[in-house]
């Protein structure tokens, strides 16, 4: 059975099932040949993964740009959690893309430092892998509303597995605190998505958990989930 065979009955078996089931199935299917992509903002997705998948590798994409509270969470999850960090890296600096673009590309074309410092060292990753878990949630906006729990990601050419993908901001927290898993100090101060310091700003009251992200730009998505 080719792998996007293996989506499709995953999806079709599992439905709308739940976290817990959809990961049991992953463990089942494909063992370690599984990645865990997360961006620090919390720890809680490698941590439901960590119950079926202990020391499964977890991709953290290293851009050059992210908060100095992004790099410390990375750095505590590391040291106190069963998981294997993998920094995904992309093929230039930020000095060599500065030097070869010219400064700030990420306020002339996010799309192009996007691509450079996230897509493409992610697709090229994850060649090695079979499937991809994200904690990608169907109340983060309107682009993720119809997020399913398992899927065929063409784009990357494995299966897309999102565990989370009905669970709330506020089911987050509690999962966090009720299980002390760590979470990223800025999620309390008003950044319930975190990208990369240049293109992310606090979200006032009652706006999209992602209207932080790339602020005043026709642009919602960075490219992994799209």
């Amino acid at each position: 059975m080719t792998l996007r065979a293996i989506a499709e009955a995953g999806q079709l078996a599992l439905g709308d099932s739940d976290a817990d089931a959809v990961l049991a199935w992953v463990a089942e299917t494909f063992g370690y040949r599984t990645a865990v992509a997360c961006s620090m903002a919390d720890a809680v997705l490698p941590a439901v993964v960590a119950q079926h998948l202990p020391w499964v590798d977890t991709l953290f994409l290293e851009t050059g740009y992210h908060f100095a509270e992004t790099i410390g969470t990375r750095d505590a999850v590391e040291a106190s959690m069963q998981l294997s960090i993998v920094d995904v890296l992309p093929k230039l600096t930020v000095a060599e893309q500065d030097a070869e673009y010219g400064e700030n590309l990420y306020q002339r074309d996010p799309a192009a430092c996007c691509d450079m410092r996230k897509v493409e060292p992610l697709h090229r990753t994850l060649q090695g892998y079979e499937v991809w878990i994200t904690g990608v949630r169907r109340d983060e906006g309107p682009t993720r509303a119809d997020t399913p729990f398992i899927t065929w990601d063409e784009k990357n050419g494995l299966v897309k597995v999102n565990p989370l993908a009905a669970w709330t901001f506020d089911d987050l927290l509690a999962y966090a605190d009720d299980n002390d898993v760590i979470v990223n100090p800025l999620v309390n101060d008003g950044y319930p998505s975190i990208g990369c310091a240049t293109c992310t700003r606090r979200v006032a009251p009652g706006e999209d958990p992602r209207a932080g992200r790339w602020a005043g730009l026709d642009k919602t998505e960075c490219g992994l989930h799209t």
